[in-house]
């Protein structure tokens, strides 16, 4: 019932405070009472790229090599791998740098009246003499082929200069 969801928000948060005393006790509560190692792993992959994001790239990688050996193992084995996994996140510098931007980037789209911006012509893809022909991908710059940065605008024309690192959502 409710204690299930009660315990899984106790286990976020403690993570998320960097409390890995508090985040292995919560951790236990609900193995010990039944709940199935994989929906704690889930939890996990989801917490690696909300919370800790790009302050530690891999724990995303941790979150789902501890899904892969809950999976692989189960229980009563698998509880030191969610053990080990909880206390890496509890330690982990936290950011929520691209789970804010993209829900800035949902919220830009949600707020848009009519059609999308198309897709600028140089960014689509050619694959046809038609579409070549009709000016698809025409001066797309391949940025690999320079060896300093390319100017070159990714998004459409009705958004340049629009940063969905910086804007608030509101």
């Amino acid at each position: 019932g409710e204690e299930h969801y009660n315990c899984i928000s106790a286990l976020h948060k403690s993570m998320r405070g960097s409390d890995e005393n508090a985040s292995l006790y919560w951790l236990a509560r609900m193995l010990e009472g039944g709940e199935d190692p994989l929906y704690v792993a889930r939890r996990l992959v989801r917490f690696a790229s909300e919370d800790i994001g790009l302050a530690d790239p891999l724990a995303l990688t941790q979150a789902v090599a501890a899904y892969q050996g809950c999976h692989f193992i189960g229980m009563p084995e698998c509880e030191v791998i969610l053990a080990q996994c909880v206390v890496y996140f509890a330690r982990a510098p936290k950011s929520i740098e691209v789970y804010r931007a993209y829900g800035n980037v949902k919220e830009c789209l949600r707020r848009h009246t009519g059609p999308l911006p198309p897709v600028p012509m140089h960014l689509r893809n050619a694959p046809t003499r038609l579409m070549k022909n009709l000016g698809y991908g025409k001066g797309y710059k391949y940025n690999p082929r320079y060896k300093e940065p390319v100017e070159q605008d990714y998004l459409p024309e009705e958004l340049k200069g629009t940063d969905f690192f910086k804007e608030q959502r509101t």
